[in-house]
């Protein structure tokens, strides 16, 4: 009977101990899926957080790209989300640091949205700077082309008042005289009688010509091609040239005809005799009239 009750007993601790054990077994496996669905569910966390700073940097790269002027507040936003994303990739899947990475995260799409709307500003501010200074450069030469014109017009108007201001001689005469006892000049054409030689001009009438005393130069060559009189040089230094005269010839224009007489006196003797050649030059050296007589 003893024997009996001992075996019973030991029956029901086996089965006890059985149940413990398949129990322990059960808390187990329950232990260990709720770690693994743990542990899946903060990697599937994680990569959301990567997703989502990998989107923001997605975002910079774009706006960065799209403008040659990108603000450095831009690129330091950038590159400080990079090292979130290496820093997220390489930590330990932790409830807390993922939490302080989700907060992290919305944080800097605030700063996201605050950056790109104050890029997009600068862009069309820049926008419109660039458009009005493309309109001023194009006013500009415009306004060049237009000056240049007038440049022109002006140059061209200048040389036409030049030119009709210039004065010229409708009338030039040139011959040999003797002066008599009286002082009366008589003309000759022999050169054994000749006392000087006797040049007259008129000087034409011209209203836009300005008002003043004007010289102009005389010059008169003997038949052997001599020139008589002073001899001196008188330059054009815009045009660089110049002409040997015999004498100048000064006079007060009043814009009306003007008659003027020089004389030229014999070096000699007397003129020799053949062809004598007389020239008048303005003050620019333009030739006005030509004119000759001839002694015997």
């Amino acid at each position: 009977m003893t024997a009996t009750n001992s075996s019973n007993s030991l029956k029901v601790i086996a089965g006890l101990l059985g149940a413990a054990l398949v129990g322990t077994l059960i808390y187990t496996i329950s232990l260990y899926n709720d770690k693994k669905q743990t542990t899946t569910k903060l990697n599937e966390e994680k990569d959301l957080v990567i997703e989502d700073l990998n989107n923001l940097k997605s975002d910079y790269d774009k706006a960065i790209a799209n403008n040659e002027q990108a603000s450095t507040e831009l690129e330091e936003a950038r590159d400080r989300i990079a090292s979130y994303i290496d820093s997220v990739k390489t930590m330990k899947a932790d409830i807390s640091a993922l939490y302080r990475y989700r907060r992290q995260v919305n944080q800097l799409r605030k700063e996201r949205e605050y950056l790109l709307a104050q890029n997009d500003s600068l862009k069309k501010s820049n926008e419109l700077i660039a458009m009005q200074r493309d309109s001023t450069i194009v006013a500009l030469e415009e306004q060049t082309t237009f000056t240049d014109s007038l440049v022109v017009q002006n140059t061209q108007l200048a040389k036409i008042v030049e030119a009709g201001s210039a004065l010229n001689l409708s009338k030039f005469n040139i011959e040999a005289v003797k002066e008599r006892n009286s002082g009366k000049l008589v003309s000759t054409n022999r050169s054994s009688r000749a006392d000087k030689i006797k040049l007259c001009y008129t000087v034409g009438d011209n209203k836009i010509s300005s008002p003043g005393p004007k010289q102009f130069y005389i010059q008169v060559t003997d038949p052997a091609g001599n020139i008589l009189g002073e001899r001196a040089i008188a330059a054009n230094e815009e045009e660089g040239t110049n002409i040997t005269y015999t004498k100048a010839s000064s006079f007060y224009y009043e814009n009306t005809a003007l008659d003027v007489c020089e004389f030229v006196s014999k070096e000699g003797s007397e003129f020799p005799n053949g062809t004598y050649t007389a020239k008048v030059f303005d003050d620019k050296l333009r030739v006005l009239g030509t004119n000759t007589f001839t002694l015997k």
